[in-house]
């Protein structure tokens, strides 16, 4: 979606809640940090309504109706209707009322046919949304709780982590390393960073990129922690106010365009058809026999059920998808989730078990070493983002250790989020007398900022035999189906107060971990069905190569040959497009180079699902025909997706695809038939 024109007062709308200090806001806005509790959280959705935007409510039943009873078809049978109460009714001595009843009856039907089955369809649809609603997290009652995005009400408080769906406009409180996407919005591609206090006055107030402590509803949560206060919500935010200029570029697919212009051929036709009936036998005929004739072909070869059909087909097809664990979100979307070619998916939790356990945590030259898993607990348990499962893993065997003694004697001083360019994430911790900065990541990109090695104690410089031993190391592991990450920490900090990315080098290397994630057992299987149904696999994944390849031949996915991100980068889409054709995995990608290479197969008339659910994989799903999730997927990629799954396996996916081809064959032959007629 992109904001096309800025029509919001934003000094006399934000001004005030942006300028104020925090404490101010606080008092003059009667906030409770401790939360609502239940009780006025009821009454302020009973006084202002629940946090839905206008144009995002469910339609009301007669706009259905009106658009059922005004159809293409309709409106030219009704057209007809007034020339025939002007030839049968107005014109003859004796009014016939025969050929009007006969319209209206047919108009009738059509109408309420169409009408009951879009507005059931709808209604359903609206149920099946329900059971994957987002939801956010605020204080009620002291506690933190999950609560639909619409039943959040001002004076809220709204804790955010990464990947969090920004529920309302709000008023940063606390943050740390806070980074919030407004492309939704703003059109800016870049993480926009919100703190506490503003470091803009009032009077340089121009657009929503200058209010650095407002998060605007409809945005999402990069990187970072945050507590909120809401300060508006549904049709009074940012968003609800230019609703009216934002619009889905998510293009039409190949079937609604389909149906349109065979509409449009069958319209042309008719009223082709009617002058030369009528020409043909006005010399023969009276001119009303003529024209009642001329009128009597048009009604015949008009497709009356044509919508019908398709919108019963669509919405039975959604109540038998859900029954096979496919939640579909956009009816228009199901007859392209049938007619899938090309499924591009993540590695992670698709293709393997997505329950990764810490198998090892060695030294520099290989060697088990209990310090390494100490460093990597304190930057996992202390990192305040969005905990993955790497870092469920490194908490869980960190405590299997006894090194639960660590959080009491260790606190929390500052953070560097993960981002996906950097590929790392690091932690400021103080035991009390030292700060020392952990990093934990990508392999290559730790060996990058290191210019020491800590081996048993004794710190040395980094040397190239070092450097080649480990990726030797880490390359074998991989091979065995590992994935590695690298740990290092940097001591001489003391002075330092506001860390950046900056302060991420001459780094001091201690280890990497090795996380193993195998293969789901019904993995092979699914590909194998899938390919036999016609459907290509593309392997679309930030990992590295040998882990993947490891996985991918596991799995029967031919890996003989495999791209890395960094080949395609400087390509040509035509360049791209000549690897796509013969490569099936590409690894080491970044949310961009996935969303370029799904934007490219579906440029090349393939009718593209993208299978993903973290916060990276958004783009993907918007650029795909069909973007499809899960129910434990991060809130931005269920809001991003038209199908969701309930539960993340490939053979899931199978069961709705087939389901749908099914309901699609049912359709085509009931629209030859009516073509044929």
């Amino acid at each position: 979606m992109t904001n096309t024109k800025e029509d919001v007062n934003i000094e006399a709308t934000y001004g005030t809640q942006s300028s104020l200090s925090k404490d101010d806001f606080i008092k003059n806005f009667n906030i409770n940090e401790s939360g609502l509790s239940t009780e006025e959280a009821e009454k302020r959705i009973q006084q202002y309504g629940l946090n839905e935007v206008k144009q995002s409510k469910p339609k009301k039943w007669y706009h259905y109706f009106l658009s059922s009873l005004f159809s293409p078809f309709n409106s030219i049978l009704l057209g007809i209707a007034c020339i025939l109460f002007y030839t049968d009714v107005y014109l003859p001595e004796i009014p016939s009322y025969a050929n009007i009843i006969v319209i209206a009856l047919l108009v009738s039907a059509s109408t309420l046919l169409e009408f009951f089955e879009e507005y059931h369809s709808n209604k359903a649809a609206e149920k099946l949304k329900e059971l994957v609603a987002t939801t956010t997290t605020v204080i009620r009652d002291g506690k933190e709780i999950l609560v639909p995005i619409k039943q959040v009400v001002l004076g809220d408080i709204v804790k955010l982590s990464a990947g969090s769906l920004i529920p309302a406009d709000l008023r940063v409180l606390e943050s740390t390393d806070l980074y919030v996407g407004q492309s939704s919005l703003t059109g800016e591609s870049d993480a926009v960073k919100k703190t506490v206090e503003s470091d803009t006055s009032l009077e340089d107030l121009d657009s929503i990129s200058d209010l650095t402590n407002i998060c605007f509803m409809g945005t999402n949560v990069i990187s970072g922690s945050a507590k909120c206060a809401v300060i508006k919500t549904a049709d009074d935010t940012y968003f609800g106010k230019v609703a009216h200029t934002i619009s889905n570029t998510k293009t039409k697919s190949a079937f609604q365009t389909g149906i349109e212009n065979i509409s449009k051929l069958l319209i042309r036709f008719m009223l082709i058809l009617i002058p030369i009936v009528f020409i043909l036998n006005v010399a023969k005929h009276s001119t009303v026999t003529a024209f009642t004739f001329a009128v009597a072909i048009a009604i015949c070869i008009t497709p009356l059920l044509l919508p019908v059909i398709l919108s019963s087909s669509l919405s039975k097809g959604a109540v038998r998808m859900s029954k096979k664990k496919t939640i579909v979100k956009k009816l228009d979307s199901i007859q392209s989730f049938g007619s899938i070619n090309i499924l591009c998916t993540d590695k992670t939790g698709t293709l393997t078990e997505d329950k990764i356990v810490l198998e090892k945590y060695l030294d520099i030259y290989g060697k088990e070493d209990f310090r390494i898993l100490k460093h990597a607990f304190l930057n996992s348990y202390f990192q305040t983002g969005l905990r993955s499962n790497i870092d469920e893993a490194v908490v869980a065997r960190a405590l299997q250790n006894d090194m639960s003694k660590y959080i009491d004697q260790y606190t929390l001083v500052d953070e560097i989020p993960f981002d996906f360019s950097r590929r790392r994430l690091s932690v400021i911790v103080t035991d009390g007398t030292k700060k020392q900065l952990i990093t934990k990541g990508a392999v290559e990109e730790i060996l990058n900022i290191c210019t020491m090695v800590d081996y048993q104690g004794t710190i040395s410089p980094i040397t190239k035999q070092i450097k080649d031993n480990i990726r030797r190391i880490s390359k074998e592991l991989n091979e065995d189906g590992l994935r590695v990450i690298a740990v290092c920490q940097k001591n001489d900090i003391a002075d330092i107060t506001d860390f950046t990315t900056d302060d991420e080098k001459n780094m001091v290397l201690l280890g990497f971990i090795g996380f193993l994630d195998p293969p789901k057992e019904s993995a092979k299987s699914a590909i194998k069905n899938l390919n036999e149904a016609g459907i290509r696999v593309i392997v679309l994944t930030g990992d590295n190569l040998e882990v993947t390849k490891c996985i991918c031949k596991k799995v029967g996915i031919n890996s003989d040959s495999i791209i890395e991100g960094n080949q395609i980068e400087k390509l040509s889409d035509s360049g791209v497009l000549r690897l796509l054709k013969r490569n099936n995995i590409f690894v080491k990608l970044s949310p961009i180079e996935k969303a370029r290479i799904v934007r490219l197969l579906h440029e090349s008339n393939n009718v593209v699902g993208y299978m993903g659910d973290g916060i990276n994989d958004a783009p993907s799903l918007i650029n795909s025909d069909v973007g499809i999730s899960v129910d434990t997927a991060v809130d931005i990629a269920k809001e991003s997706a038209d199908i969701i799954l309930l539960e993340k396996d490939l053979h899931v996916l199978l069961d709705g695809v087939t389901e749908r081809k099914k309901n699609i064959f049912k359709f085509n032959e009931i629209y030859k038939t009516l073509y044929q007629l």
